[in-house]
C-alpha cells in the first residue's frame, strides 16, 4: 500500500518537530577567561601553564636570526606564529638585494625548527647562500645558548 504523498510529509514534518525537541539543550555560557598582565612582549616566553599562552618558538633561534639578518629591514615579526618576513637589503660588502621569510616552528635548537626562504630581484637565491645564512644563524644561536649558560 502508498501512502499518500501528503500524509507522508505531515509524518515527516511530525518527527523532525521531535527530534528537534528531544535535542533541544540550554547552552550554557562559558565563564570569562581572566587576563594576565603582562609588560613587554618578552613577558610571552615566559614559561605559563597556559599552552595557548606560551610561544612555541626557540628563543635562541629568534634572537639568532634578528641579529644575523639585521642589514635586512623587518616588515612583518609575529612571534605568535614564529613568522618573520623582512623588505629588500642589501648584506655589507654585498651588491644583490636579498629579501627574507624565515619561520621559527618549533621550541627545540634544531635543523628542523627553522625554514628559511631567500630570494633575490632576479628570484630565488643560490642554495649555498641559503646554507650559509642558516649556518651563521644556528652558530650565533649556539652562543648565544652559551652565553645564557643554558647547555
Amino acid at each position: 500500500m502508498v501512502m499518500p504523498a501528503r500524509a507522508l510529509s505531515i509524518g515527516l514534518l511530525a518527527l523532525a518537530t521531535l527530534l528537534v525537541a528531544c535535542s533541544d539543550e540550554e547552552k550554557k555560557p562559558q565563564p570569562p577567561t581572566p587576563k594576565e598582565d603582562r609588560e613587554t612582549i618578552w613577558d610571552l616566553f615566559e614559561d605559563r601553564a597556559d599552552p595557548s599562552v606560551t610561544v612555541q618558538v626557540n628563543r635562541y633561534l629568534w634572537n639568532a636570526t634578528l641579529e644575523v639578518l639585521d642589514f635586512l629591514p623587518l616588515e612583518n615579526v609575529d612571534p605568535f606564529t614564529g613568522v618573520i618576513v623582512t623588505g629588500w637589503g642589501t648584506p655589507p660588502g654585498g651588491d644583490v638585494e636579498y629579501r627574507a621569510t624565515i619561520l621559527v616552528r618549533d621550541p627545540a635548537l634544531a635543523a628542523r625548527s627553522l625554514r628559511l626562504a631567500l630570494v633575490t630581484r632576479l628570484g630565488p637565491a643560490d642554495e649555498k647562500t641559503v646554507e650559509a645564512i642558516e649556518d651563521a644563524i644556528f652558530t650565533r644561536a649556539r652562543q648565544l645558548r652559551q652565553a645564557d649558560g643554558k647547555l
